[in-house]
């Protein structure tokens, strides 16, 4: 939004302030985090070796958190100047560089879960120090004051609530999953995967509204900010068509190139129809989140994910009740779920249109 506004100078002490503040969250957190491994690890079910392997890594891993803060805020960063490609071309090297390492600790070196968890740490470590030379002149080290910090974490907040209502949904289909029988469980493992497969692809298209929107409405251009809205939906949809019919077309051969056992099969093929069904809303919902997101509505998106979760729980419920239902009632729900999702949207983007996007936040 200040980049849109000719702001260089507050886009890069915002920038400033959210490297300090991922310091101080991400250093004090993964030392925290790293101290408590082991009571961690035993309260999620870890016993005997599980446990102390799962203790190894975690106390390892969380060494990498303020890295991994860091990375963020330069996607963020960066993603605010419309530079796309640095953060790809970041995250692709740090891959490579996490499997080198990973296969010379653990194989090479025989340091086991050691090897693997410092591996990514090394990975996560390289990532940051090449976002920070990417960003470099787009963020001014500064000492922030409490009220520079409240927006950052206010917005954090509700993109915590977002997360934390989507994930619940996501659980409770495990659960309802879990409680049918065991071959209905692991086909909704694998829908859940194509689920975020497809949800990634059309999620590429709305990511670049994030600084799209802002920009626009930040240099004044409302009608402009709305245009962007409006076709990025209609080229969203038409994304979803062709997912859709390709999942559709492929829907009977998929389940044996994820399974042999006839039972698991079975369940699949009616729930990835569902999942086809599920791109068009799903079109909306997403790239809408992008523009609202654009538009420093994070305030609403937060409340209405919570409000999305009320149509959620009673559209699973006869699945429950009927368990012949199976897979196919339990994604009938997120299908209900994403047209909630996607028509409450639509509506706020229209009345954002109509207010000329005036927000609080905004201003």
């Amino acid at each position: 939004f200040a980049v849109g506004a000719g702001r260089e100078a507050d886009a890069r002490k915002v920038a400033g302030t959210g490297l300090s503040l991922a310091l101080l969250m991400g250093i004090p957190g993964g030392l925290l985090v790293a101290a408590l491994a082991r009571p961690l690890c035993w309260l999620v079910g870890g016993r005997g070796d599980v446990l102390h392997h799962a203790t190894t890594y975690l106390s390892i891993s969380a060494l990498g958190l303020p890295f991994i803060l860091i990375a963020v805020l330069g996607h963020g960063v960066l993603r605010g100047y419309n530079d796309l490609r640095t953060p790809m071309k970041i995250v692709l090297a740090a891959n490579v560089v996490n499997l080198v390492v990973e296969l010379v600790a653990v194989y090479g070196l025989d340091m086991g879960m050691a090897g693997s968890a410092g591996s990514t740490v090394v990975a996560q470590a390289g990532a940051a120090a090449a976002f920070l030379w990417a960003m470099r002149r787009h963020l001014t080290l500064h000492r922030p004051r409490w009220a520079q910090y409240r927006p950052l974490l206010v917005t954090g907040w509700h993109a915590a609530v977002r997360a934390v209502a989507m994930y619940t949904v996501w659980n409770v289909s495990t659960i309802v999953a879990a409680r049918l029988d065991e071959p209905t469980l692991a086909a909704n493992q694998v829908v859940n995967q194509m689920f975020i497969l497809l949800a990634l692809v059309l999620d590429a298209l709305a990511v670049p509204l994030h600084s799209l929107v802002a920009g626009e409405l930040g240099a004044g251009r409302r009608e402009g900010a709305a245009q962007i809205g409006h076709r990025s939906v209609r080229l969203s949809l038409w994304a979803a068509l062709l997912l859709a019919v390709a999942l559709a077309a492929l829907s009977p051969l998929l389940p044996h190139v994820f399974t042999g056992d006839p039972a698991v099969q079975s369940r699949l093929v009616a729930a990835l129809l569902v999942l086809a069904v599920m791109q068009f809303p799903g079109a909306v919902a997403f790239a809408l989140d992008g523009a609202l997101i654009g538009a420093q509505d994070m305030g609403w998106l937060g409340r209405q994910a919570v409000f999305n979760i009320a149509v959620f729980l009673p559209a699973i419920v006869p699945t429950l009740i009927w368990p012949s239902l199976g897979l196919a009632g339990i994604w009938g729900a997120q299908l209900c779920w994403m047209g909630t999702r996607a028509l409450v949207n639509h509506r706020r983007w229209r009345r954002l249109e109509r207010i000329g996007f005036r927000l609080p936040a905004a201003v």
